[in-house]
């Protein structure tokens, strides 16, 4: 297959998972256990994001300024920093390090 090809399929299937929503009537969402997975997947998918974001470097696991970083935020975020100043550190904090090695 193409790039183009891919491309489209793709697009096919997001538009087809998308219709696929609207038809699903919302009282089955209603049910709790389905509520409470549907939470959940939201936050493990971002979970699931952050961890790639900052571990990974194409097929590969790297460990640069951004694990560190991204360790200050946590904290920052756990003792209820705004979230502007927790941002703004962080990127100080992984510019540093960039600036270091």
């Amino acid at each position: 297959m193409t790039a183009w090809q891919i491309v489209l399929l793709a697009s096919i299937v997001c538009a087809a998972l998308k219709v696929a929503g609207y038809l699903i009537p919302p009282k089955a969402f209603e049910h709790p256990t389905v509520a409470r997975v549907a939470n959940l997947m939201t936050v493990a998918l971002l979970a699931a994001l952050i961890g790639v974001q900052t571990f990974g470097a194409g097929q590969a696991v790297q460990l640069d300024a951004r694990v560190p970083a991204v360790l200050v935020a946590a904290v920052l975020y756990a003792l209820r920093v705004p979230f502007v100043v927790v941002v703004i550190v962080a990127a100080l904090v992984a510019a540093g390090i960039r600036m270091l090695t």
